[in-house]
């Protein structure tokens, strides 16, 4: 793997990046709680402060490799004759809560460890999705050739957020669905969304979001590829086909890094990669016409593996906390007083 890391001033995030509801902070035992601030406005910020805690059983690294990997592409799909073939491209997107619900329509079951759906309010696709449908496409494009494959895992009324995909270019979309996938974990999503790529045939290229807003954790791709046995890139802002594999920029804390992996391969996109085309009234249309195949638990042979009896991370306590704060003005006649004062407050309270 060839690896280029340039620096520069990081990018700025997106409007749906600040909105979503990222950072919801996982406690695991031996790790100290975390919290963020978040808009107040917004359901965003009430999830930017929301606690989970978790603890993380029997995970060990082949805990994703028990099904059979998929055989590779056929070599038709590359090259046949000196000419380019087609391209098959699975795209993963979720369903989630709507990241601009007003917070005060906000609510969590502590008993059963839910967020409450806030009535009247319709889910939306995940904020980084259509960046990985965007990326699937203009590959497709750029190939002159391709088919691009949506998947989602979720409830009946995650349709929608197949059809925004094929209203945006997608081909077929896939709705994995079923009371075998309620309350299942991270690991138990990339097992089923494996499961489904590998009835499809397998798939040349699998993009992903670069994280599902909601719970903000970013480990579905790793498990999808891990499942397979392809490697897998994270973060991607810029994805162009380099031969028989692919080059892909990624975004880091202080700057990028770009890579080339072979393919088959999982790349997650970061909202970085730039804006989703809009699809037109005469796209949703013909959309809203097109078949969705729906799959059971027992249609991917997995149903001994879904549950919340088989999840490997365990939700122990679901909350929203109390934020409490003091507010201490401090008196002087005059600016050194004052200083002063402050110095003493914070030596006493060994702040220095």
């Amino acid at each position: 793997m060839a690896v280029t890391v340039g620096r520069g001033s990081f990018p700025p995030v997106s409007a749906p990046f600040r909105t979503c509801f990222r950072a919801m902070t996982f406690v695991f035992q031996g790790a100290e709680p975390g919290a963020g601030a978040g808009r107040p406005a917004s359901i965003g910020a009430i999830f930017h402060n929301l606690v989970t805690c978790g603890t993380l059983l029997r995970v060990c690294p082949n805990s994703l490799q028990e099904s059979p990997r998929p055989a590779p592409p056929h070599e038709d799909r590359q090259r046949a004759g000196g000419k380019e073939r087609r391209v098959n491209i699975v795209v993963c997107v979720k369903q989630i809560p709507d990241p601009e619900t007003p917070a005060a329509s906000f609510k969590v079951d502590e008993v059963a460890k839910k967020v409450i759906p806030a009535q009247g309010i319709a889910p939306v696709v995940n904020p980084y999705d259509p960046q990985a449908t965007e990326a699937a496409l203009r590959l497709k494009e750029a190939a002159g050739t391709g088919k691009v494959t949506v998947i989602s895992l979720g409830p009946d009324s995650a349709r929608d957020a197949i059809k925004h995909a094929l209203a945006m270019g997608a081909d077929e979309g896939v709705l994995i669905t079923g009371p075998e996938f309620e309350d299942i974990d991270n690991f138990q999503t990339a097992k089923a969304l494996a499961a489904a790529i590998q009835k499809l045939g397998g798939a040349d290229l699998v993009l992903t979001g670069r994280a599902a807003a909601d719970w903000d954790m970013g480990v579905v791709p790793l498990g999808i590829a891990q499942a397979l046995g392809v490697p897998c890139v994270t973060v991607a802002k810029a994805i162009e086909k380099n031969g028989a594999g692919l080059k892909v920029e990624r975004v880091l804390e202080d700057g990028f890094q770009t890579v080339e992996t072979p393919l088959p391969a999982v790349v997650s996109v970061s909202n970085e990669f730039g804006e989703p085309r809009y699809p037109q009234l005469r796209q949703i249309m013909l959309a809203a016409k097109k078949t969705v195949q729906v799959w059971g638990a027992n249609d991917l042979g997995i149903a001994g593996e879904m549950g919340k009896e088989n999840r490997r991370l365990v939700l122990e306590a679901l909350y929203v906390p109390k934020v409490e704060s003091n507010v201490e003005i401090i008196e002087g006649d005059t600016p050194e007083e004052k200083a002063r004062n402050l110095a003493q407050k914070l030596r006493a309270a060994k702040l220095i």
